[in-house]
């Protein structure tokens, strides 16, 4: 990682591939250095204090929280507000999240607090940097948050550890806070007014999810891809179906690019007859249809990730330039929870056509000469053979519980807090919802790619076969490498989680 190039964090626009750089340990997170940056972050803290020597009526400074905003603070108990804010909130449960979501969730509340709109110390952001640099990770329970007013509950272990208090993992240990804090020298900070609602007010856990949940669907789309190549030569199937004056008849770019990446695969030089039909099943000929939905969604699911993980996203603003405290809802994950919400959908649709492809290729009424349940044993064995048919039969029920979770979450607003809250995104919800969805769909395409691979070996071995396309060739050399063809029955369960991990590492290179 040392020798990869710092990921800033300051003025600049992040990318989800610049998160997820630093969220995956692939690049340093450094925090911007110039005296304009570090003046203007300073600035808003001034303001801040300037205000309190005014006695200025401040939102969660001299306010209580919520609902409570009616109850004055006294300047003499300011000063404990902050510990008070990230105490009560340590109510989360649920699994905690994992350190690459952790990283991303941490990243993404400094990249909001660079813009220097929330009133904070550059100490406090010097301190996150740190956290980054050293992998001090706390430890957060993924559940507890309704999206607005921001991720509360779970940002509150951020806040809480930063201070020393509550637990860290720090070089694969659970140890506490302070302990960590003592080990590297470091003075646990002491929060000032606004900095605990700063780091807790805003969208960084639905944000952060989010960007590890859009870069696996962009690899999954690029996988399904060449999934279906690879079942399309399995079965059979026609290759006009994704003649390119075909799809310029209906021009979406993603779909377009779908097919053109099929094409690619099967190395069309020219249109060749059908070999058993004039037009395949859907779920091949259709397969850039359904994946092309996706592509052509990823660009605005990119838009309104990036413009949340660029944005000031607490309450209230503080316009330090203008001397102006901004109150208003910068906290809603409205954007965030469309996006995810959209995701499962498009997500589960991909499931939904893998399941299917699988379904055709291990039957024989539709497989076109393969055998049952792509079992490659000799005929001696083969009335004790199963082969692919249990492997079908979880695709299936991954699938149905992917489509299942394609409910949206953010229709289900709950009103919380004293009817404070009583509008929220449950962008976290269908975050959490997303990546248990691209959880589901990557199992159903390990599966899938596997049987394809199966797929592919057997028909190879019949006479008069055309030999495979050099794409598809290198995919098949590949895959061979972890998966022998299966011919007696064996478990397959090792094989399944192993090919996970390839997809989860985005082990093979799919497309340019």
């Amino acid at each position: 990682m040392n020798n990869a190039e710092a990921v800033i964090f300051g003025e600049h626009h992040l990318r989800i591939e610049d998160l997820l750089a630093v969220a995956q340990g692939r690049a340093p997170a450094r925090l911007q250095t110039d005296t304009a940056f570090r003046e203007r972050i300073a600035r808003g803290a001034q303001f801040l204090d300037s205000l309190l020597d005014r006695e200025g009526v401040i939102y969660g400074v001299t306010t209580g929280y919520g609902d409570s905003c009616v109850v004055a603070v006294p300047l003499h108990q300011v000063e404990a507000l902050p510990q008070h804010l990230f105490t009560f909130h340590g109510c989360g449960l649920g699994k905690l999240l994992d350190a690459e979501a952790t990283r991303a969730v941490l990243g993404a509340r400094l990249r909001s607090l660079t813009h220097g709109m929330s009133g904070v110390r550059i100490e406090l952001l010097e301190r996150m940097q740190a956290f980054l640099e050293h992998d001090v990770l706390p430890l957060i329970p993924e559940e507890g948050s309704v999206g607005a007013s921001g991720d509360l509950t779970p940002l509150s272990y951020v806040a809480a550890t930063l201070a020393g208090e509550r637990n860290v993992m720090y070089r694969g240990e659970r140890v506490s806070a302070a302990q960590v804090h003592r080990q590297l020298g470091w003075t646990p900070l002491t929060l000032r007014p606004k900095e605990a609602l700063a780091l807790m007010n805003g969208t960084a856990v639905m944000t952060g999810l989010a960007c590890l949940a859009y870069a696996r669907a962009d690899y999954l789309l690029k996988l399904a891809t060449r999934i279906t190549a690879l079942n399309v030569v399995a079965l059979e199937g026609n290759p006009e179906h994704f003649d390119e004056r075909l799809f310029a008849a209906k021009p979406h770019p993603g779909q377009m690019q779908v097919a053109a990446w099929i094409r690619q695969d099967l190395a069309i030089d020219a249109p060749t007859p059908p070999l058993h039909r004039l037009q395949d099943r859907y779920s091949l000929r259709c397969a850039p249809h359904v994946l092309g939905v996706l592509a052509d969604s990823l660009g605005l699911l990119r838009q309104f990730i990036e413009t949340e993980l660029n944005s000031a996203n607490d309450n209230p603003i503080i316009d330090a330039d203008n001397e102006r405290v901004l109150h208003g809802g910068h906290f809603y994950g409205g954007h965030i929870a469309f996006a995810m919400d959209s995701l499962k959908n498009l997500v589960a649709n991909v499931a939904d056509l893998l399941d299917r492809q699988l379904a055709l290729l291990v039957d024989t009424r539709y497989n076109h000469g393969l055998p049952s349940n792509l079992s490659g044993a000799p005929e001696a064995t083969a009335m004790i053979n199963h082969g692919f048919k249990a492997v079908q039969i979880g695709a299936s029920a991954w699938t149905a519980e992917a489509l299942k979770n394609s409910m949206p979450a953010s229709v289900f607003s709950r009103s919380t807090e004293c009817h404070n809250q009583d509008k929220v995104s449950m962008g976290t919800i269908a975050a959490r919802d997303a990546l248990r969805s691209l959880e589901l769909t990557e199992q159903v395409a390990a599966a899938t790619l596997i049987a394809a691979n199966q797929g592919v070996w057997l028909r190879q071995r019949q006479p008069g076969t055309r030999a495979l396309p050099a794409p598809l060739a290198l995919m098949h050399e590949a895959l061979a490498e972890d998966f022998s063809p299966l011919i007696e029955d064996r478990a397959l369960e090792s094989e399944l989680r192993l090919c996970l991990e390839r997809i989860r590492a985005q082990h093979w290179g799919l497309y340019a």
